[in-house]
C-alpha cells in the first residue's frame, strides 16, 4: 500500500515524522483479567472464550482478553508517583494539535487488528508511527488538518499483537459574523 505524499505546506519537522516510531513505552503493569472483566460487564459481551476457563483452553490454549481491550495497556493513570506533566495517551495527536496551531480535535475514524492473542500476564508495550497528514481541509466543525495514527502493539516477547489506527481532524472553529 502506498502512503500518500503529505502536504507540502507542513513545517519539515512535522513532515519529517511521518513513518516514524515515536512514543516508545511499556505498560506499567501486566495484562490482568479484571480489566477484561469490567469491559465485558460493561459491553454485555457474555462470549465464554473470555469467561470459561475450559472454553478459552479448548479454543485458544488459555484464557485470553477481547482485543477491544488492546487499547487499555497504552492509557496512562491520570497519575504516577515520579510522574511529571499531564498523562495522555496518543501523545502523538496531542503534539501535532500544537505544533499546527489546531486547538480543537476530534478522532473520526478508529479501527484495530489482532495478530496474536494477548493473555494474563503479558506486559505490553506500544510506540505511534504518524502515517498521514492531509492538506488544509474546511468541514461544519472548521478549518484544519486529517492525520491518521497508528499504535502497534507488542507483547513481552516482541510479537506484534495489534494495531490500532485512528483518524482525527485537529482544526480551528469557523467564526461567525453575527448581522
Amino acid at each position: 500500500m502506498t502512503e500518500p505524499a503529505p502536504a507540502a505546506d507542513l513545517p519539515e519537522d512535522v513532515r519529517a515524522l511521518i513513518g516514524k516510531a515515536q512514543y516508545h513505552e511499556t505498560a506499567t503493569f501486566p495484562v490482568e483479567m479484571g480489566y477484561s472483566y469490567n469491559t465485558l460487564a460493561a459491553t454485555e459481551n457474555g462470549n465464554p472464550l473470555y469467561w470459561d476457563f475450559e472454553v478459552a483452553e479448548q479454543l485458544t490454549g488459555g484464557m485470553t482478553l477481547p482485543v477491544s481491550t488492546l487499547s487499555l495497556w497504552m492509557r496512562p493513570h491520570r497519575w504516577a508517583p515520579g510522574a511529571t506533566g499531564e498523562q495522555v495517551a496518543l501523545k502523538t495527536h496531542f503534539d501535532l494539535k500544537e505544533r499546527l496551531g489546531l486547538p480543537e480535535a476530534i478522532m473520526s475514524d478508529n479501527t484495530l487488528i489482532g495478530y496474536e492473542p494477548v493473555r494474563p500476564g503479558d506486559v505490553i508495550s506500544h510506540h505511534q508511527v504518524l502515517r498521514s497528514i492531509s492538506d488544509v481541509k474546511t468541514t461544519k466543525l472548521g478549518t484544519g488538518r486529517f492525520w491518521v495514527i497508528d499504535v502497534e502493539y507488542h507483547n513481552q516477547n516482541g510479537d506484534l499483537v495489534g494495531v490500532e489506527s485512528y483518524t482525527g481532524f485537529g482544526y480551528r472553529r469557523s467564526t461567525e459574523v453575527n448581522s
